[in-house]
């Protein structure tokens, strides 16, 4: 393994309590922990449950991993809904993806409320967990959410082969769905160092996936000469 591995392998990225702001916006994390243990992630398994900061902004990010895993998120979503800041509504966005493994209705319709905006729905496994995705977009949509309001994360250059990644994007192209590709150890272009995905195949899904996104957003392929 090479030093420069290594190195992204020391990187922890989601420790603690976390709260920043500048004129704008409003970056927190509020909890820590989940119990999957999934080994491309680092998340510890131990929860822990942090008092909300004070919300200085009406725009929020929520950094935390896997929020709704707590038995306390309903409730959490729900407080942060209630908030005003300068007697405004406040906006949320939750960075990481949904685990449908904890949404319920109750949830989806609380997120809604509470006015969470650009959701994600994680998808880091296996193509036969379709049904599982499908269920969970249909509970957003139920909700009040449209499919523009929802993107589908994707762990890519790890285990789960090119070739699957691609039949998942294939039924997102169906669900109207955007997609994030997400990369292995939380890499980024141009220095995503192929892992268990060659160079080659990185570059063709990251090319997919901006073309899929450009399709559902304007119904048509805007790069194609008139």
């Amino acid at each position: 393994m090479t030093q420069e591995r290594l190195a992204i392998q020391k990187v922890k990225y989601s420790y603690g309590k976390y709260n920043k702001f500048d004129d704008k916006e409003q970056w927190i994390r509020i909890t820590e922990g989940c119990p999957h243990n999934c080994p491309y992630c680092y998340e510890p398994k131990k929860i822990k449950i942090f008092n909300c900061p004070d919300i200085v902004r009406n725009e929020v990010k929520i950094m935390d991993m896997n929020i709704l895993c707590k038995p306390e998120s309903l409730d959490i979503i729900k407080k942060l809904g209630n908030i005003k800041v300068n007697n405004k509504v406040v906006y949320y966005e939750l960075i990481c993806g949904i685990d449908y493994r904890f949404l319920t209705l109750d949830i989806a319709i609380a997120l809604k409320q509470s006015r969470f905006r650009k959701l994600r729905l994680a998808w880091d496994w296996f193509y036969k967990d379709q049904v599982k995705i499908k269920d969970s977009l249909c509970l957003l949509f139920k909700a009040g959410y449209s499919p523009k309001d929802i993107m589908i994360f994707m762990i890519c250059n790890w285990k789960i082969p090119y070739d699957e990644c691609c039949k998942k994007l294939d039924l997102c192209k169906i669900w109207n769905v955007q997609v994030a590709d997400c990369y292995f150890d939380n890499q980024l272009a141009p220095n995503i160092i192929p892992e268990f995905w060659t160079a080659i195949e990185i570059k063709k899904f990251r090319s997919k996936c901006r073309k899929h996104n450009q399709l559902v957003n304007f119904g048509i392929d805007p790069e194609l000469s008139k």
